[in-house]
């Protein structure tokens, strides 16, 4: 399909992003935990050479190592989560005597 093309409602056209090499090696992050491997698939995302990528790739696992979440609270304790539904009847056409 071209970039543009015409329709009943006028002229489309569709925007072509390629992905930021950090968007690149966020999403190989979220696929694997191996780290060649990361290079790889960001590469092959931007279309770069190996090497180039690598060396961001272990720039960006020493920043997410830093980076931790903790949940506070008791160690071993488990936590109950309610969720509560109220159901509310709303009656359009009430023809009650």
């Amino acid at each position: 399909m071209s970039e543009d093309w015409n329709t009943k409602y006028g002229t489309r056209r569709v925007k072509r992003d390629p992905p930021t090499l950090e968007e690149a090696i966020f999403a190989a992050m979220g696929i694997t935990e191996d780290l060649d491997q990361q290079a790889e698939i960001a590469a092959s995302l931007m279309g770069m050479p190996l090497e180039d990528v690598q060396s961001e790739v272990k720039k960006a696992s020493r920043i997410s190592l830093r980076t931790t979440r903790v949940i506070a609270g008791e160690p071993g304790a488990q936590r109950s989560i309610v969720v509560e539904r109220r159901v509310t009847r709303k009656f359009g056409n009430d023809k009650r005597i």
